[in-house]
């Protein structure tokens, strides 16, 4: 039975599926949460060495979970987190910490380019604003405050590529994880010059771009012995986590919008031509199939919010936070909460953003808090929703927070439409592992890819009309609340 082996690299969790080639079933799976590292306020970090140790780790498990032979692997392939930033040396070792997508240290870089470039130049040339933790104001901060840290780099790669590049020895970057960069150019698929010289970037530091269903190299004998697989395995160059997620939906066509609620939360609405929004409140970077692009909006702290809620109460599980929280009326008895506890990005673009909750009395108790959390990230996505797709979208959600049917309701009465649910699990891997089947040969193409996977789609939550009409009003107030705070905000930061 030919299988495929798809590798997440997500901020928080990296997983390891095996695919079964002919059906897309998902036969095993393997997780672990890794931390970020916050070396100081703002600073996001992560060691390379540690994704390689988890999957490694993860790999082995879910292979012997699935209790197939390895040699009935014919590929790889990979996902992870957008945006970051991995400095390598000519041996390819890690020359520092990889500086992540939730760091806000390249604020003021980030800052200084929406400054000096006239917007429509931006739009004609930039997938959207650059934001802080982008690796193109990152090299920028780089070049300002570690310029040795360059001057040792022979690439910077992207988290996944940096994955990659231990399992196969080579480096090269794909075109829907090099879009999230601020540095390439999506109507033309290749590095932009015109990006790069405004963020101060060498082109001779970015690596080789290759397609995302293309053998980016193959498994070398050793990564090969670590893993527990044969070498010479084609590792795919793969997609970046929100591409990969869409293909693990078959979502490629337009007509639908995936609502992710994961770490971060995002809205992915697939497009048929790189419309770059003129006002630059969203956006559009490159899907993983060829021709293909996508609108994206997206928020810093979807369930990251909620896991600082547990971690801070010590509350256990999540099942446990989800069960308090639904005790608790709609509106959480006068409580709203700002989930910008990493920063914001759309609509506000604002790295000195704050979390807020606002309304606390002597009544309110972790329940309170935790639904104030589920509806305040609600509030937020919903208005992503609201800029990247029509009212009449079909929206499909997924992500951790869908296990909870509370908030699966909350989706539904928020958005104030209905919400498909998502069937099976980690869709990430899978796509990554449809890509690695590509690449392998098994499969024709992208499209060959996504039609032998299962049904996807499972139960559709209706809203509650009265609901829904509470949740309308509060949100202008909830929407209204940052332009009422923005200057405290900063004043703090």
């Amino acid at each position: 039975m030919p299988c495929l082996l798809g590798i997440d690299l997500g901020t928080t969790t990296l997983k390891t599926a095996v695919v079964d080639a002919a059906s897309g079933r998902v036969l095993a799976a393997a997780e672990r949460e890794h931390p970020i590292e916050q070396p100081g306020p703002g600073l996001a970090e992560q060691a390379p060495a540690t994704w390689w140790r988890i999957a490694v780790e993860t790999t082995r498990r879910a292979l012997a979970e699935a209790a197939v032979a390895p040699e009935s692997v014919r590929g790889i392939g990979l996902s992870g987190q957008m945006h970051g930033t991995v400095c390598v040396d000519a041996s390819g070792a890690p020359i520092r910490p990889a500086i992540i997508w939730a760091d806000t240290r390249s604020s003021q870089e980030a800052e200084a380019l929406r400054r000096e470039i006239p917007p429509a130049e931006m739009a004609a040339a930039a997938p959207g604003l650059p934001a802080a933790g982008f690796m193109g104001p990152t090299l920028r901060w780089l070049a300002e405050h570690e310029p040795e840290t360059l001057a040792r780099t022979a690439a910077v790669l992207l988290p996944k590529d940096a994955l990659r590049l231990m399992l196969t020895g080579a480096a090269c970057a794909e075109p829907s994880d090099a879009a999230s960069t601020w540095l390439f150019d999506i109507r033309r698929g290749e590095w932009s010059d015109t990006l790069l010289a405004w963020c101060g970037a060498d082109r001779q530091l970015m690596p080789p771009v290759v397609g995302s269903g293309t053998a980016a190299g193959v498994l070398t004998g050793e990564a090969a012995r670590a893993l527990g697989l044969p070498a010479g395995l084609p590792v795919a160059a793969g997609a970046a986590d929100m591409a990969a997620q869409a293909l693990g939906y078959g979502l490629v066509q337009p007509g639908r919008a995936l609502a992710i609620f994961g770490t971060g939360g995002q809205i992915f609405n697939p497009l048929d031509r790189p419309a770059v929004d003129p006002a630059l409140r969203w956006y559009v970077f490159n899907h993983a199939v060829p021709g293909r692009w996508y609108a994206q909006a997206a928020i810093l702290a979807a369930g990251l919010s909620l896991r600082w809620l547990r971690d801070l109460l010590n509350a256990g599980d999540y099942d446990r936070l989800s069960a308090l929280a639904a005790e608790v009326p709609p509106g959480a008895e006068g409580l709203i909460f700002l989930p910008y506890l990493a920063g914001e990005r759309t609509p506000h673009l604002d790295p000195a953003a704050r979390g807020v909750f606002l309304g606390l009395r002597l009544h309110h108790g972790p329940g309170h808090l935790a639904r104030a959390v589920m509806e305040g990230v609600t509030f937020a996505l919903s208005g992503c929703l609201a800029l990247v797709t029509g009212p009449d979208t079909a929206v499909l959600a997924s992500g951790g927070a869908t296990k909870s049917a509370l908030w699966r309701q909350i989706m539904a009465d928020i958005f104030g439409r209905p919400v498909g649910l998502a069937g099976g699990a980690h869709h990430a891997p899978v796509g990554a592992a449809l890509l690695a089947g590509v690449a392998a040969g098994l499969y024709t193409d992208v499209a060959d890819a996504c039609a032998h996977l299962p049904a996807i789609e499972g139960d559709t939550i209706q809203p509650d009309p009265a609901r829904a009409a509470f949740y309308a009003g509060r949100a202008a107030l909830f929407h209204g609340l940052y332009d009422r705070l923005r200057d405290d905000m900063h004043a703090l930061s």
